[in-house]
C-alpha cells in the first residue's frame, strides 16, 4: 500500500541508498498505521468527534459509511460486496470497525452478508481505551419491521448488545421477541421506518458518536438525503462487473448534489482507498 494524496514531504522523499521511504512505500501497512491514516476527527478541547459545520444537529457524532464499488459502479456482485473486494480492503474494514462506537447497517445487509457480532481485537485494545471505548463496536441493525432471526450469533452472542433501531409503529409482537433475544431496541421514526437523523442523534445520546454505517445501498442513501453523513470511505475496486447491480446509495434523490473533498487517497494492486468529506466539515 502506497499514500497518492495528500502529498507530503514524505510522499516523495527517498532513503539513503536511492530507494523511496515514507509513505509512498508499496508496501503492507500496519494495523496501527492504517488506524492513524483513518481516525475520527476530533474537536478542540473534547474527546468527541468534531461536528460538521459547527453546528451540532446530531449530538456532537460523526457518521462515516465505509463502502466498495467496481469501476463501473457495482456496489455488489451476486447480492455480496465480497466478490469485489480484496485482502486490503477487508484489512480497512476491520480498522473502520476497530476505531469506531457502533455499526449500522440495514436489515438486508445483515442478511445477505451474514452480520455477526463486532469482535474485541488486540490490536486496537490500547487506542479504544485511551478513547474511553469498550473492548468492540455495537452493533445497530436498522429495520421497520423487525423480521430478523434473533437466534443468530448477531443477537446471541455479541460482546455488546446488538440495538435495533425501528419506528415506533413497529410490531409489538417482534420488539417483545428482540427484546427477550437480548436485542436493545431504538425507537428513531414517529411512523413504521427510521428517520435517519433521529437514529444519528439516538445512537450519540447513548455515548455512540463515532458512528460507522456498511449500508447496504438503501440505508446509505437515506442518511445522504438527510443530509447527516460526514464522511465517505470508498474503495474502488479494480473490476467491472456489468450486470444490473446496486450502486453504493439509492434511494430518494437530493435537490442538490453535495460536495465532498478528497481528504486521503491510498493504493495496492490497483485498488483505491479513497476518504471524502463534506465540504462544511
Amino acid at each position: 500500500m502506497r499514500s497518492l494524496f495528500p502529498v507530503t514531504d514524505l510522499t516523495t522523499s527517498t532513503s539513503e541508498g536511492g530507494g523511496p521511504a515514507g509513505p509512498s512505500v508499496d508496501r503492507e501497512w500496519s494495523l496501527d498505521e492504517l488506524a492513524e491514516a483513518y481516525a475520527y476527527p476530533t474537536a478542540p478541547d473534547r474527546g468527541a468527534p468534531a461536528v460538521a459545520g459547527g453546528a451540532d444537529p446530531s449530538g456532537g457524532s460523526w457518521l462515516r459509511a465505509n463502502m466498495v464499488s467496481t469501476l463501473d459502479g457495482a456496489a455488489q456482485h451476486e447480492g455480496r460486496s465480497q466478490p469485489i473486494s480484496c485482502a486490503t480492503d477487508m484489512r480497512v474494514f476491520g480498522t473502520l470497525r476497530g476505531l469506531a462506537d457502533v455499526v449500522i447497517a440495514g436489515a438486508e445487509t445483515v442478511r445477505q452478508e451474514g452480520y455477526r457480532p463486532a469482535r474485541a481485537r488486540e490490536a486496537f485494545a490500547a487506542r479504544r481505551a485511551a478513547a474511553g471505548q469498550g473492548p468492540a463496536p455495537a452493533v445497530a441493525v436498522v429495520s421497520g419491521s423487525l423480521e430478523l432471526d434473533f437466534s443468530l450469533p448477531l443477537f446471541t452472542e455479541p460482546l455488546v448488545p446488538t440495538l435495533l433501531l425501528t419506528g415506533a409503529a413497529a410490531p409489538a409482537d417482534r420488539i417483545a421477541a428482540a427484546r427477550r433475544a437480548g436485542a436493545e431496541v431504538v425507537i428513531a421514526g414517529d411512523g413504521a421506518g427510521v428517520d435517519p437523523a433521529r437514529a444519528v442523534r439516538e445512537l450519540a445520546d447513548r455515548g455512540l458518536r463515532r458512528q460507522l454505517t456498511e449500508g447496504g445501498p438503501r440505508l446509505l442513501g437515506q442518511f445522504v438525503a438527510a443530509g447527516v453523513l460526514d464522511e465517505l470511505c470508498l474503495t474502488i475496486s479494480p473490476m467491472l462487473t456489468a450486470g444490473d447491480a446496486q450502486r453504493i446509495a439509492g434511494g430518494p434523490r437530493v435537490a442538490v448534489p453535495e460536495r465532498f473533498f478528497l481528504a486521503s487517497l491510498l493504493e495496492e494492486a490497483g485498488f483505491l482507498f479513497s476518504r471524502y468529506r463534506r465540504t462544511d466539515s
